[in-house]
């Protein structure tokens, strides 16, 4: 592991919401809530008042009446993304894109060209800021893990440098919520056990840590505890799968959906990442369906097909045939989210098996459909059902290098 505090976390602040104060003066200062049904960014205006990304439209407006809901503008989005991604790689080739809106950066290297890594990071915000218009938190820290810490914790705007010598002062005393991974099962049942700091989790012994929380998640957040994070910043990286999905409102709000409502939902998904897939020039062998029931129990059901595709066709009626074997405990649970992941990635072209005839008339459809979409918007042609439909917006995509 390194020995010095050379990997910067930059991440904008909340994205969306900073995106529409930018283009609109008259929402700075001002509560601001982007997506109707679901609230898919807020202001720190707005969540000052207790509104949260995923939360019901109508239990953001009651807890915020004040709030201006403004539609998402996702083509926004993309272009602020892909300028301050140009910016991290105007300041290091060293840049792991984790989101649309945050990622790794490794500086450790640039000391004679550019100064230590706090200098780095401070001009790195000022550009963004003078550049893009947006504020962006920075945390700096030998690791992966411990400078994503330190961006979130000097949020908003803010910048933190972890120095080796300050990591267990700084890390110890902060809730386990804070380490990577602990969402709000795992944090329910470190507290059931009397476990609330990431200093209390630490003392513990590996062993008993994969007896409670799993072998591999239990290991992997004991080494966190224990300031052990070997990652290097990865500027190869690239995703193992795709995904996108849609909340539906807590338990006690969300009503009931239909077949229809639910098919039209997922056919939504399946076309985005279907032409995501082709964007980046690659195909897919698994889909994964992802739900959350009523009582916020999940279910997970995957299918993998023979021969990898990018086709929209086919992989929405493998889509189907997954939600269709659980729709008899969607009707009894109800659900909150619903989405789909696509695995087992591959370049396309990569292999070139002879592909059924049906797939081959499915493509020629895609080309058409990508090629009017791509001289008149996303959103110049749909599917008959989906007119007139809630889109259901899920996140942009990770700028590709260019």
């Amino acid at each position: 592991m390194r020995g010095e505090a050379t990997v910067l976390h930059a991440d904008l602040d909340a994205f969306y919401a900073s995106v529409e104060q930018r283009d609109a003066p008259g929402l700075r200062g001002r509560p601001v809530i982007v997506g109707g049904g679901v609230v898919l960014a807020a202001s720190y205006e707005a969540k000052a008042f207790g509104v949260r990304t995923a939360m019901g439209g109508r239990q953001a407006r009651e807890l915020c009446p004040q709030a201006i809901v403004v539609p998402p503008r996702m083509d926004a989005y993309s272009a602020a993304s892909k300028q301050v991604f140009a910016i991290f790689r105007d300041t290091t080739p060293l840049v792991e894109g984790i989101s649309i809106d945050e990622a790794f950066l490794e500086v450790g290297g640039l000391r004679r060209l550019a100064g230590e890594p706090e200098q780095i990071a401070v001009r790195l915000r000022e550009r963004v800021w003078t550049e893009a218009g947006l504020a962006i938190s920075v945390g700096v820290a030998r690791t992966k893990f411990l400078a994503k810490v330190a961006s979130a914790v000097s949020k908003p705007d803010g910048l933190l440098v972890v120095e080796p010598e300050r990591e267990q002062e700084f890390l110890l005393p902060l809730p386990v919520e804070r380490l990577w991974g602990v969402g709000a099962v795992t944090a329910e049942k470190l507290h059931r056990l009397g476990i609330r700091t990431v200093g209390q989790l630490a003392e513990l012994e590996e062993s008993r840590a994969e007896r409670l929380l799993g072998r591999a998640a239990g290991a992997h957040l004991h080494a966190l505890a224990r300031l052990r994070d070997p990652r290097p910043v990865d500027a190869t990286r690239r995703p193992s799968s795709i995904g996108s999905q849609r909340a539906l409102g807590a338990a006690d709000r969300a009503r009931p959906r239909s077949p229809e409502e639910l098919d039209v939902m997922l056919s939504q998904i399946v076309d985005r990442l279907a032409r995501r897939l082709r964007d980046g020039d690659r195909v897919c062998r698994t889909v994964v369906l992802r739900l959350r029931f009523g009582d916020y129990a999940k279910a997970t059901r995957s299918r993998s097909l023979g021969v990898a595709t990018d086709r929209t066709s086919v992989l929405l009626q493998v889509a189907r045939g997954l939600l269709a074997d659980v729709s008899p405990e969607i009707a009894a649970r109800g659900l909150t989210l619903i989405g789909v992941s696509l695995a087992q990635l591959d370049r396309a072209g990569a292999q070139h098996p002879e592909l059924p005839i049906e797939w081959e008339e499915g493509a020629r459809l895609d080309t058409v459909l990508d090629a009017v979409r791509e001289r008149f918007g996303a959103a110049s042609v749909s599917r008959a059902a989906q007119l007139g439909r809630d889109p259901g917006w899920s996140s942009p995509v990770l700028p590709e290098h260019e």
